[in-house]
């Protein structure tokens, strides 16, 4: 058997490269699908999903995901282990952000607005991630140091 993607970033890359948000009444399939993997409620692929890409793709390569199904970004802080950002891999880690106005609370409370995407680089003061659900497609973008909560390995 060949294995053709060794990291959970790969395979999201491989699955969701090119994938957006269908404006109006259609919707991605490949974004409904990962949605109804972790939650039965989204009737859209307009509703937040950057939770749905690390599932899926540690679903396939049969890594640890939250306890919970659910599409909360910080259900991915239960996830693995705690990296210091500096230490971060592109591959088996992700990096949860808070997102909201401030004050926002810190990496204890999963029960609050975040996003969680893979981690690619620092930046300087930003760190560069892949995931879904920025600017409603999945791509690399990036996002200031302080608004990260916790970095994960995966493995």
């Amino acid at each position: 058997m060949r294995v053709l993607h060794t990291t959970p970033l790969e395979l999201a890359q491989h699955l969701f490269a090119g994938v957006d948000e269908v404006p109006g009444e259609e919707d991605h399939p490949l974004i409904m699908a990962a949605l109804r993997m972790v939650a039965s409620w989204p009737a859209h692929d307009e509703v937040p999903w950057c939770s749905s890409v690390p599932y899926m793709a540690c679903v396939g390569l049969d890594l640890p995901r939250p306890a919970v199904k659910g599409l909360r970004a910080r259900s991915w802080l239960t996830v693995g282990e705690r990296v210091e950002l500096k230490d971060a891999q592109p591959g088996p880690d992700l990096v949860v952000f808070k997102r909201g106005p401030e004050p926002q609370p810190g990496p204890d409370v999963i029960d609050a607005p975040g996003h969680v995407a893979f981690f690619l680089t620092l930046l300087g003061t930003r760190v560069a991630v892949w995931g879904g659900n920025q600017s409603n497609r999945a791509c690399a973008a990036s996002y200031a140091v302080d608004s990260v909560l916790q970095a994960r390995r995966l493995y």
